[in-house]
């Protein structure tokens, strides 16, 4: 029997998904960049206030500026204003722990605990979502977090408070992602990017001004990286899933590990130990199951029966 040629729709719908799928990878490649620019300035003593600040100011400048689709007036205009205030709290948490806890922490240990963001949004998915999540899928997620107990090595001897700081931004940054999610599909991604910048910029503001230090020359640069790498990080990332489902954008979510070990060690020297690297791979191979377990439950039916969960 001659299998159908796929049809238009298909072809179209796969189009879309290698297209989010590019979206992604560059956006979590931004996100190192802005990681790696919030790094190096807390170490050349600018102020954590001020980098978070230029990170959101930046965002606003670069949302006003990349605006295309919508005007100025418009692109405020959300279905959901509520629901893109909450996750712009949700971001702004997220980048106020992780800035504080990258001062302390290498690139990879960061972006290791990251990893169980995936599994974070997974097991809320459930009360937020109503999404229904099997043995496995839970089994999975539970051994994702044995992977984050082992970067975090709760022991009197290793622990590093800073870790608790990481943990904090990874579960404000699954909240972010949930809300992402959902307002993906009401409002415009210029609207969710425009009201993610806004809120930081609005808090951090006021204040900026009491703990001000001038950069130097070589300051400015990572300083201006900041709003516009972040801006754009989110931009495509918002695009992204404009233009496909969850699952199918979750994998690529790990490429970022390659981007942040290979800045560490480029600017700051840094090798992640055998724990980091061993927590890391628990947490990535758990992230893995949940999202194919995720892809085989949401396979039609008549490609044959779905396996339990």
């Amino acid at each position: 029997m001659t299998a159908e040629p796929p049809s238009a729709a298909h072809l179209l719908a796969e189009r879309r998904h290698l297209q989010a799928i590019g979206l992604a990878v560059l956006a979590f490649a931004c996100f190192t960049v802005l990681d790696t620019s919030a790094k190096f300035l807390g170490q050349a003593g600018i102020p954590l206030l001020m980098i978070i600040w230029a990170r959101y100011a930046g965002h606003v400048a670069f949302s006003l500026v990349s605006l295309r689709e919508l005007s100025l007036r418009t692109v405020w205009q959300s279905k959901r204003p509520r629901l893109q205030l909450l996750r712009a709290a949700f971001l702004f948490a997220s980048t106020c722990c992780n800035f504080a806890a990258l001062q302390f922490l290498q690139l990879a240990e960061t972006a290791s605990i990251n990893f169980s963001i995936p599994l974070l949004v997974a097991a809320l998915a459930v009360p937020v979502l109503g999404e229904h999540i099997g043995f496995r899928r839970w089994s999975a997620i539970v051994v994702g977090f044995l992977g984050v107990l082992i970067i975090v090595r709760p022991t009197p001897e290793l622990f590093q408070p800073a870790a608790l700081l990481s943990l904090t931004s990874a579960t404000a940054a699954a909240g972010y992602v949930l809300t992402t999610r959902i307002v993906a599909q009401a409002d415009h991604h210029e609207t969710s990017n425009a009201y993610a910048a806004l809120v930081g910029t609005a808090l951090t503001t006021p204040l900026v001004a009491f703990v001000w230090v001038t950069p130097s020359g070589i300051q400015w640069l990572p300083l201006l990286l900041l709003g516009s790498f972040g801006g754009l990080g989110h931009y495509m990332l918002t695009a992204a899933h404009r233009h496909a489902p969850a699952p199918i954008l979750a994998p690529f979510w790990y490429t970022q590990i390659v981007w942040m070990v290979g800045a560490g060690f480029l600017l700051f020297g840094d090798v992640p130990d055998a724990l980091t690297l061993t927590g890391g791979t628990i947490v990535l191979a758990s992230g893995l199951y949940v999202w194919w377990r995720e892809m085989v439950k949401r396979r039609p039916a008549s490609r044959g029966t779905v396996p339990p969960v």
